[in-house]
C-alpha cells in the first residue's frame, strides 16, 4: 500500500491515528474503572443481551403460534362451513 492509500485506510496518518487511540482507550478506561466495569463484564453483558433478545424471540413466536391457533379454531370451522354452503347454492 502507498502512503495515501494507508492514511485513507486508517483515516489519518499512523501516528496520529496511534495517539487519537491511545487517548480514547485511556478516556475509556477510566469511564469503566468508574462504573467498576471491565471488558470481561461487558462481554458477558453482551451475550446475555443477545440470548434474552433470542429468547424473547422465540417466546413471541410461541405467542403468536398460541394466537393463531386460538384463532383457526373459530376460522376454520366457519369456512368449512361456508364452502360446504357454497357447493350447495352451486348445484
Amino acid at each position: 500500500m502507498s502512503d495515501n492509500n494507508l492514511n485513507r485506510f486508517m483515516g489519518g496518518s499512523p501516528g496520529q491515528v496511534v495517539l487519537r487511540l491511545v487517548f480514547l482507550s485511556f478516556v475509556v478506561g477510566i469511564i469503566l474503572a468508574a462504573l467498576n466495569l471491565n471488558p470481561i463484564d461487558l462481554v458477558h453483558m453482551a451475550i446475555e443481551f443477545v440470548e434474552r433478545l433470542w429468547n424473547m424471540g422465540f417466546h413471541a413466536l410461541g405467542r403468536l403460534g398460541g394466537y393463531l391457533v386460538a384463532g383457526a379454531v373459530v376460522v376454520i370451522p366457519i369456512w368449512i362451513l361456508l364452502r360446504l354452503l357454497a357447493v350447495g347454492k352451486n348445484r
